[in-house]
């Protein structure tokens, strides 16, 4: 038995974080016992003496909270030891060490001389005590803790080495208020003798531009930074290294920095990045000026953010245009490392971008962000690549490259926060599995300490309608509980300062479009889908406050507005960027604005019902859950029939109303639904807030059929569609690349949004089968969907409970295989695919405990057969031999099949009987129907 992937808060041996409270996860893997007996937690400081013990058959691995008194910057052993119920056991440990308590850093905030505005490195050379050099001298090491922060972006170095492997710190704050701060171990860079911490500066978030209008310096305009370094000797004594007026600063090789344009690094200006001294170059030191910025130093809730994986250079490519551009095959965020050596002089630019068209280099949707790194060598060895910048591309333009140019002169560095990726996929369609691989690429291109929408123009911003529709899909791929947990920490607090309207992004920039459905409802929708997949009722109650105000603010509006219980006011993205808006291009769909938002109204309302119930506080969940019945009355009073028909007759309004059950009559919207993707010729309509739920939705209201066809279809619009077209991430349009490989439009065109890939939620939970019942995923219902465009499909997903496996695979003679995993200490129930009725029942549903199970039977239904009198023409077209059939007995259908008309193709076999006017001969139509029923994949 192991015990692994323990974390504290969902962090991996948290170093300095804040933390409101303790929690404890683990899990248990390689072990023939099913069930805990019995778990001991023990938490120890240092010398072993226990602080806290906390034993139990009852306790979760999901996340146990160990309630003491923690002292501020105190390291704490936790172990945990676990007993199965065949005897096994096994044992995990971990550490957390807390930060300096709520009293200010004793450092000083030191800033360069306000005449001198180039990127600054600041300086400052110190001896160590002689208990210290002496446990150096004798190798014992030493302890040492650096806290540090900056306004701006920051890197620093102890003897030239550099402190931690993180990027981008000290990450994205409400700057107006705090600053986070880092902590990190430095024992080991420090050296006997003198000792030499340089912090180098450079633009990003407070500083530089932010934001869709190209401001600068939105929240302060100097270069700061606060340090302060703790050295202890053996004996306790502890000496202080922090900054303030001592301190000096010389100019940095960093030119220039940027989020948006990238960087500029001359090397030939000393102590580029590699401790060396000052008397290299003309370059004098001067002293600092202190400064003092109204905004406070708080320890760090932001995951780290580091170089996660390499990409090696797919193909050099020179263009009819005469560039020479590197194709790294996938599209990424992160930046280029050069690891050829360059010779004194040579100053070499590197320029990103997502697409070639017609062969050449292409920019134009990074808007006005320059995306480039440009490096002028002083001849050095080392590999080269920039330290204040990012950015989201495929291509890279190489310019000033001397000598020949060879793949393995670069390396593409991808850089994302640190999150364990937690499912696997594979099945028989290599495009699905492209699809797969593409909504995981655009979370982690877009999840770099925020979630933003995209990684590459100029705008990189938390947009909170993405992160509400992709949070499930983004939970199945990600242990996403800090990440996202920090997030709508940041979102309170920003609510707070608002009266509850919740901001449309982070950060908050001064013309922020708040509280628009959809967009706003991310601080109720984000929580519970978070709990569904964690079952942390604490996080769940740190979130509660958000989802409280957000929800009497829109109570307030809408008292405000008439008490109509309806949202048909205000400013709405609507169905953003659907296809049935005015034109192809527009940016709002077709579906009424009030009916969107009264929708999500009822749901944001219902969800914090439900999160106030989960929390025993009966009173919001009774007056919440009475507000949502009016909202729900109200809006089938003024958008539904009489008789229960929908009067918005859009594929998303059916979608919002199956999604969110809003209906007098389930039936007639699944008969309304279905007659609109005909008139739509069953192709996509809707946008960031239909077609992301759509299939789910159908599946989960039996309509499989339809779910696997917009899912697998090939044609406009559609995910197969991208990635016919080479898309390795997910589009922010349907259309962002149009047929002839053209990108359509440069005004807001993103190669790299994860909002559409919210359709592998669909994928999991219902192709897969892998549903919770409990939240936590303590209990799952595998009940996969077969369909005969797939023979065969693998998903494993490690959720906070443990590993869940899904295996199915369709045999040549119609029997199906199915294989389910159960984590330890977990069950399942197991609903087989085609067998034991409608109902699952005579054998069709079993109940799983920890282990394997396999079964391989004869299905009542045979999933190998393509077609039926249900199919309609445009399917038959797939398939040769279906076409032949037509051909033969039927030229007039096959000619309708293989045409142009939209209208024609989407006619059905069965209702062709019923068309007689068409002069299609009805035997001949019932040969078809019989032949063509008998066509297997």
């Amino acid at each position: 038995m192991k015990i692994e992937s323990i974390r504290i808060n969902g962090i991996k041996e948290p170093l300095g974080y804040e933390l409101p409270y303790v929690k404890v996860s683990w899990k248990v893997t390689d072990t023939e016992a099913a069930r805990q007996e019995n778990v001991r937690i023990t938490v120890a400081v240092d010398g072993g003496k226990i602080v806290f013990e906390k034993e139990g058959a009852g306790l979760s691995s999901g996340g146990e909270r160990l309630d003491f008194e923690v002292a501020e910057r105190t390291r704490y052993a936790v172990r945990v030891e676990v007993t199965g119920n065949n005897g096994e056991s096994g044992t995990g440990e971990t550490f957390f060490e807390t930060p300096p308590g709520n009293f200010p850093m004793k450092g000083k905030w030191i800033a360069p001389r306000t005449e001198d505005e180039h990127h600054p490195v600041f300086i400052r050379r110190f001896n160590l005590p002689a208990e210290v050099q002496a446990a150096l001298e004798a190798d014992l090491g030493a302890y040492a803790r650096l806290n540090i922060t900056a306004l701006g972006l920051y890197e620093a170095y102890i003897n030239g080495k550099r402190v931690g492997d993180e990027y981008m710190t000290p990450y994205l704050s409400d700057y107006r208020n705090e600053v986070q701060y880092q902590t990190y171990d430095v024992g080991g860079l420090l050296v006997p003798g003198e000792n030499t911490i340089e912090i180098y500066s450079g633009n990003g978030w407070y500083k530089g531009q932010i934001g869709f209008d190209n401001a600068k310096n939105v929240f302060g305009d100097r270069f700061c930074a606060l340090a302060e370094l703790y050295i202890k000797d053996e004996s306790g004594n502890e000496t202080l290294i922090a900054t303030d007026e001592s301190w000096t600063y010389r100019k940095s090789p960093v030119i220039e920095s940027d989020n948006y344009d990238g960087e500029v690094l001359d090397l030939n200006i000393c102590g580029a990045m590699s401790g060396r001294s000052a008397e290299d170059a003309d370059n004098h030191e001067k002293p600092v000026e202190l400064y003092a910025p109204r905004i406070k130093a708080v320890p760090r809730s932001s995951l780290p953010v580091k170089i996660m994986e390499e990409l090696p250079v797919r193909e050099i490519i020179h263009t009819p245009a005469g560039e020479t551009v590197l194709d790294f095959g996938q599209n990424f965020t992160g930046f280029v490392e050069i690891l050829k050596p360059l010779p004194k002089g040579a100053k070499v630019t590197l320029t990103c971008g997502e697409i070639l068209q017609e062969g050449n280099f292409y920019h134009d949707n990074y808007r006005s962000a320059k995306a480039q790194f440009t490096v002028i060598s002083d001849g050095r060895s080392e590999p080269v690549h920039p330290r204040f910048t990012f950015c989201g591309f495929r291509y890279v333009k190489l310019e000033g490259f001397p000598g020949e140019i060879q793949p393995g002169d670069f390396a593409g560095k991808v850089l994302y926060s640190a999150l364990d990726t937690i499912s696997e996929f594979e099945s028989s369609d290599e495009r699905l599995n492209r699809l797969f691989s593409n909504a995981l690429w655009g979370q982690k291109s877009n999840f770099l300490d925020m979630p933003t929408d995209c990684p590459q123009r100029n705008e990189r911003l938390g947009w909170t309608g993405d992160i509400q529709v992709f949070t499930p899909t983004a939970c199945f791929n990600m242990d996403t509980r800090r990440f996202l947990g920090k997030f709508l920490s940041d979102l309170y607090k920003d609510e707070q300062k608002h009266e509850g309207a919740v901001a449309g992004y982070l950060p908050d920039l001064g013309d922020n479009p708040r509280g628009a459905a959809g967009w706003a409802d991310a601080a109720a929708f984000i929580p519970m889908a978070m709990y569904e997949h964690y079952g942390d009722k604490d996080a769940l109650k740190e979130a509660y406050p958000l989802m409280k105000d957000w929800t009497e603010h829109l109570i307030r509006d809408d008292i405000a507005h008439g008490d109509r219980k309806l949202w048909d006011f205000g400013f709405q993205f609507g169905d953003w960027l659907a296809l049935d808006g005015i034109t192809p291009q527009s940016f709002k769909g077709g579906t009424d604005d009030g009916f969107v938002a009264s929708c999500y109204y009822y749901a944001s309302v219902a969800k914090t019902a439900q999160a106030a119930g989960i929390l025993g506080m009966s009173v919001d969940a009774d007056r919440y859950e009475a507000h949502a019945s009016k909202i729900k009355a109200a809006i089938l009073n003024e958008y539904f029939s009489p008789a229960g028909r929908l009067c918005i007759d859009t594929q998303t309004a059916y979608v919002l109303a199956l999604r969110f059950g809003i209906y007098k009559d389930v039936n007639k919207i699944k008969q309304g639904f279905k007659k609109r993707l005909k008139k739509d010729c069953y192709r996509i309509k809707g946008g960031f807030l239909g077609a992301t739920s759509m299939l789910q939705t159908m599946a989960k209201n039996g309509m499989e059929r339809e779910a696997a066809f917009f899912l697998f279809q090939r044609d406009f619009p559609g995910w197969f569609h991208c990635i016919d077209l080479g898309a390795t991430t997910i589009w922010e349009r349907w259309n962002s690349v149009l047929d002839d490989g053209t990108i359509s439009g440069t005004g807001m065109n993103s190669l790299n949004h994860y909002a559409y890939g919210s359709v592998m939620e669909y994928v999991y939970r219902y192709l897969a089968g892998t549903c919770p019942e409990e939240a936590g995923f303590t209990r799952v219902k595998f009940a996969p969907q077969l369909t005969w465009r797939l023979n065969h499909l693998k998903y494993s997903y490690d959720s906070v409970s443990g590993k869940y496996t899904s295996e199915w695979e369709i045999l040549p003679d119609g029997r199906v295989r199915v294989r389910f995993t159960v984590p330890f200490n977990c069950t399942a129930l197991a609903v087989l695919p085609g067998k034991g009725g409608k109902n699952g029942k005579d054998g069709g549903e079993i109940e799983l405990t920890a282990g394997v199970y396999e079964n391989t039977y004869m299905p009542d239904t045979d999933f190998r057969l393509k077609f039926d009198e249900k199919t309609r023409l445009e399917e038959l077209a797939e398939d040769e031999r279906a076409l032949d059939i037509l051909k033969k007995e039927l030229p007039m259908l096959y000619g309708m099949a293989t045409g142009d008309d939209p209208e024609s193709r989407n006619f059905v076999l069965g209702e062709l009987r019923y068309m007689g006017y068409l002069g299609i001969d009805r035997e001949a139509l019932e040969r078809v129907i019989g032949e063509v029923s008998g066509i297997t994949a």
